[in-house]
């Protein structure tokens, strides 16, 4: 989806930048890749050195249905037992970035953007507060319960979200 937002509602600031410090799931200290690769923090500059924000801010996010990918991974690998196992990234995430770059590319034709940034929480963005802006509100629980009943984990959605605009 390619919507245009209010940058004037576009929270951004340092503080977003250092949740990439947050400990995850085989990463007590945060995303390994922190002060290490380019275009991430604490070195990454904020989104208004990057965008124009006068000039418009459109966000690009693909919803990708996790669940169903992932009870697809869970049938056909019978002796993996857990939702950890069925909701590894590796499994999923080449198959919803390509999505996603064809929502960037079609944004990028569209809308004339400039510039795809596709990390917009190194640039500082609450993605939280920009998602539920736009009506959507993430969770943070990983992995998410896989319920059988009622095929309850088709309602198992992930996010990828950038923003575009013109270059500063």
């Amino acid at each position: 989806m390619i919507k245009e937002i209010d940058p004037s509602k576009l929270e951004y600031s340092k503080k977003f930048q250092n949740l990439c410090l947050h400990p995850f799931y085989g990463h007590p200290n945060g995303c390994p890749n922190y002060g290490k690769k380019q275009g991430c923090p604490p070195d990454a500059p904020l989104i208004d050195e990057i965008l124009d924000l006068n000039k418009g801010v459109f966000l690009i996010f693909t919803e990708f249905n996790v669940g169903q990918f992932s009870e697809r991974i869970r049938k056909s690998h019978p002796k993996w037992q857990s939702p950890r196992q069925w909701y590894n990234p590796r499994y999923w995430q080449p198959k919803a970035r390509k999505i996603h770059r064809e929502e960037e590319r079609l944004a990028l034709s569209e809308k004339s953007l400039e510039l795809i940034v596709s990390n917009p929480e190194a640039s500082g963005i609450n993605i939280s507060k920009l998602m539920a802006d736009n009506g959507f509100h993430l969770r943070w629980d990983w992995p998410p319960a896989h319920i059988l009943v009622n095929d309850e984990f088709l309602k198992n959605s992930v996010y990828l979200v950038s923003v575009g605009g013109f270059i500063r």
